[in-house]
């Protein structure tokens, strides 16, 4: 027989969930250590600076807590607060969209080479990632609100077309004409830039 006590079993989100709506609000906390670290990479692909980051985390967090009475506990509570936080991250790409024009003069050399590997019969663009990713990163951030979105959750987060649906609450068709436009955007921003790398 052993002396020892037996482990705490982990409480499920559900029963933290209602914890808190019961008035055992420091137990928000136990939800929070759970998915603070998704909704911090969740952020990131939408800011860039640390400060704004943290203020979306923040927001989402806030939200969350304010909002736990909306939670019905059909879909995981995980599922919902993804949900929450891409509303809040879109909301800030709405507040914070960026206006300004990427030109040519602002590549760098390694993003100048990269894109002239790419006209090459061959694609030679072998040590270039960074420099890909830089200028991939470049043009998101001129992309428009819902384009950005529908992009990063399609192509970065490899999401399906039904769950990007799920996580905006848009539907299908309106996800498919978004991701169209989106890649059309993107498209016309590195042609131009290559345009006026020659001029």
């Amino acid at each position: 027989m052993s002396l020892l006590p037996e482990p705490s079993a982990v409480p499920s989100d559900l029963e933290l969930v209602h914890a808190v709506r019961s008035g055992e609000t420091e137990r928000f906390e136990e939800l929070i250590c759970r998915y603070q670290a998704r909704l911090f990479v969740m952020a990131r692909r939408y800011a860039r600076r640390e400060d704004e980051v943290e203020d979306i985390v923040q927001e989402i967090l806030l939200k969350a807590y304010t909002r736990l009475e909306t939670w019905r506990g059909d879909a995981p509570f995980e599922h919902w607060l993804m949900r929450l936080g891409t509303r809040i991250c879109y909301d800030f790409l709405r507040q914070h969209q960026r206006s300004r024009e990427i030109t040519s003069t602002e590549l760098s050399g390694d993003e100048v080479d990269w894109m002239e590997c790419q006209a090459l019969p061959d694609g030679r663009a072998d040590g270039k990632a960074d420099a890909a990713r830089t200028l991939v990163a470049r043009v998101l951030d001129r992309l428009s609100p819902a384009s950005r979105l529908v992009i990063t959750l399609l192509e970065l987060e490899d999401k399906s077309v039904k769950e990007v649906a799920a996580l905006t609450g848009w539907s299908v068709p309106v996800i498919k004409v978004r991701a169209f436009r989106a890649r059309l955007e993107m498209k016309r921003l590195i042609e131009r830039l290559d345009r006026e790398k020659y001029l």
